[in-house]
């Protein structure tokens, strides 16, 4: 396919270090984990804590495979482009749609959930509700990323400092040393550590996002160091989050409670400090907000992405000449995104997206395999090849098991 006609317009660089990692800290550290605390306590007890410690640890696998391909490979398009040169252009264009497709039906997923919520306050049309609010996060989207990132991290310092505040307030729960060391050991007494293994498994998915990160490779300052800096940082913040939240939850209220609730952080923050858990109710529903805008922008850089490397048609390359930003990109995910939330059940799209992000993540990491093996690999990846190795295995094996779940 013919590559976009624009080489004089450059997607601007304006992010730091310290923005890219608001940037994955917000898209992983998303809405999910407001619900999915009370699963995870449900299959692992007082092992919760450990159940997030080992999905961190599967998720690092894949991690130093991006973080090592991106030192390399700093493109817009991210997935695609790994794999493009490590398998070839047609699983290259396999992946790239793959995850442009998960997160399209992720934003109207996110959407739907959130005129469920909005509804609550002022009742309207889920249609309007929902396409006014992809429209809207799209048009910050278009305006500029450096906007569009310090939009995300305020929402992300407002979810963080939600999750640090219940932290905070659970410390005193936090005085029993040989409590909080049975919940860390996989050989306490009562620890089940096949109920564990599987709440891993499920919370492996509170990982998801950090790979998004690389899709800004092209709007980032010094992106060689930057980009794996930002995906190691912001996987590490995420794991101590987590951990210190599900070390609070076991400590603080009665688990089979927890287990059961249909929201858990609410109930906790209720728990704690005998005060309503309403507010925590609308800080995830403002969650959801962050989710739409760091999805829509993700996929328009993947798109753009693609289109430089002419795996699709070149217009998915042109760019905003005032904004620098992807133009046809960012408003065909809008409106796919629109058309997905108002005219389809998405129950089903949305179970399966767990499904394409590991195949994606098994593709990246064998392709990190197939590009350090050759004689010519680049310096920074020889001998990185078992790292590729050791991540597609894991990821292969987690879609195994997501495989089964449909059988």
């Amino acid at each position: 396919m013919r590559k976009p006609e624009n080489s004089q317009v450059k997607l601007k660089r304006t992010l730091s270090l310290p923005m890219l990692v608001f940037y994955g800290v917000g898209v992983t550290i998303g809405a999910g984990i407001f619900a999915l605390i009370g699963e995870i306590v449900g299959l692992a007890g007082q092992q919760a804590p450990l159940a997030f410690l080992l999905a961190g640890i599967i998720a690092a696998a894949t991690g130093l495979s991006y973080a090592k391909l991106s030192s390399v490979y700093p493109r817009a398009g991210g997935e695609a482009v790994f794999v493009n040169i490590g398998i070839g252009p047609f699983w290259g264009r396999v992946v790239g749609l793959g995850v442009t497709a998960t997160a399209i039906i992720s934003s109207a997923v996110v959407a739907l959930a959130f005129a469920g919520y909005f509804q609550q306050l002022l009742a309207l049309p889920t249609p309007l509700i929902t396409s006014v609010i992809i429209l809207a996060l799209a048009g910050i989207a278009w305006f500029g990323v450096r906007e569009s990132v310090i939009f995300a991290a305020i929402i992300t310092l407002l979810e963080i400092g939600t999750l640090v505040v219940i932290g905070f307030l659970g410390v005193p729960n936090l005085n029993d040393v040989s409590f909080l060391a049975e919940s860390l050991n996989p050989l306490a007494e009562h620890a089940d550590m096949m109920a564990v293994s599987t709440a891993a498994m499920i919370a492996f998915f509170a990982f998801v996002g950090f790979e998004d990160i690389e899709n800004m490779a092209e709007e980032t300052k010094d992106p060689h160091k930057t980009v794996p800096r930002a995906i190691l940082i912001t996987l590490g913040l995420t794991v101590i989050v987590y951990m210190l939240v599900a070390l609070v939850a076991v400590s603080s209220m009665d688990q089979a409670a927890l287990a059961s609730s249909k929201a858990p952080l609410a109930d906790l923050f209720s728990a704690l400090t005998g005060q309503s858990g309403a507010p925590i109710a609308v800080i995830a529903t403002i969650a959801m907000v962050n989710g739409i805008l760091v999805q829509i922008i993700m996929a328009s850089r993947v798109l753009y992405g693609m289109a430089n490397e002419g795996l699709v048609p070149s217009i998915f390359g042109k760019l905003d000449v005032q904004r620098q930003t992807p133009l046809f990109s960012t408003w065909f995910v809008a409106g796919l995104t629109i058309v997905l939330a108002v005219s389809f059940p998405l129950v089903h799209l949305a179970q399966a997206t767990s499904a394409i992000i590991l195949f994606v993540f098994s593709l990246v990491n064998f392709s990190l395999w197939q590009i350090a093996r050759r004689k010519d690999a680049p310096a920074a990846l020889r001998n990185w090849q078992w790292l590729g190795l050791f991540g597609a295995l894991i990821s292969a094996g987690l879609l195994l098991s997501e495989a089964v779940k449909f059988l």
